[in-house]
């Protein structure tokens, strides 16, 4: 049953996190532009992207520690993961991608976006380098969430580990 509920906490949260990534890279970066031509961006800017950003980064974080957990708990070891060891490569894939990710969050993403959103004191030139820093790592998780996800779910097969 512990398997199962950890299983399942690390699916939610990974839904959370990868559902805003989705929104912030298919909805949020074609609306914007939009928004700010009709002078309607500072609506999103100040209120929907922080609280968007803060359950997007903690969710990025109780993902990857609810997979380290269930890694542990599952008798696969995030050492074996982590060096391909034997059965555990294919999840191993996985996980690594998943931190690479959860590294993009909160090194590049969540720091630039602070300073695009003026919650960090920036200039016009510091925000604008800042936004394409975010933007490039934002673009990378998205292209990384698709064999992420593949790996993930190979490796869960592989191991017979339980489903919900």
């Amino acid at each position: 049953m512990e398997l199962i509920i950890a299983r399942w906490l690390h699916i939610f949260a990974g839904i959370i996190w990868i559902g805003l990534l989705y929104y912030f890279n298919f909805v949020q970066a074609v609306a914007l532009p939009k928004a700010k031509a009709d002078n309607t961006a500072a609506g999103i800017t100040k209120h929907v992207a922080p609280q968007a950003l803060l359950w997007f980064r903690w969710a990025a974080l109780a993902t990857w520690i609810m997979g380290a957990y269930y890694l542990e708990r599952a008798g696969i070891g995030i050492g074996n993961a982590f060096l391909f060891k034997g059965s555990a490569a294919a999840i191993g894939v996985g996980a690594w991608l998943g931190s690479i990710m959860l590294f993009n969050v909160w090194v590049l993403i969540w720091p630039n976006q602070k300073k695009v959103l003026g919650l960090v004191q920036a200039d016009d030139a510091t925000k604008a380098k800042a936004a394409r820093v975010a933007f490039l790592a934002s673009r990378t998780n998205t292209m990384l969430s698709i064999p992420m996800l593949f790996f993930m779910v190979t490796g869960s097969a592989a191991h017979g580990l339980p489903h919900m």
